[in-house]
């Protein structure tokens, strides 16, 4: 994903967190704290379009949540993916308060970005939860 956007600038300090998810067809990957902000992004995507990503990616996982009680009681959303016709959104909680989102084309494999995005999950959590606090 050596792309726009991959460059690490003082509003994109965290983005290394998102080089496991250099998978092919993997267009763009954002964290994102759960109320909608960008916190970081690598791949083919702008910072203003980042943060419109990460506040449409909350949005779509609050729905998500909203759902949850069709499939059987107290369920908590894993993942969302959603597909379109030239590609797919897959959303991931990483950790309290954090989300990955990915944006891919059509020709990923599901399957591999599903499980990276999960093995980076846990990683995220722990590395945003030993983060030093600022006052």
């Amino acid at each position: 994903m050596g792309t726009p956007g991959t460059a690490v600038t003082d509003g994109n300090k965290l983005a290394w967190m998102l080089d496991d998810l250099h998978v092919p067809g993997v267009r763009f990957a954002v964290l994102l704290s759960e109320d909608g902000l960008r916190i970081a992004h690598v791949g083919a995507i702008g910072l203003d379009d980042a943060e419109r990503f990460a506040a449409a990616s909350s949005g779509l996982r609050s729905l998500g949540k909203a759902l949850g009680e069709f499939c059987g009681t107290a369920n908590a959303v894993r993942q969302n993916m959603t597909e379109y016709d030239d590609g797919m959104i897959f959303i991931t909680a990483a950790g309290e308060g954090a989300l990955i989102g990915v944006s891919t084309t059509s020709e990923v494999d599901v399957s591999m970005v599903a499980h990276r995005m999960n093995e980076l999950a846990g990683r995220v959590g722990r590395e945003l939860g030993s983060l030093p606090r600022q006052h």
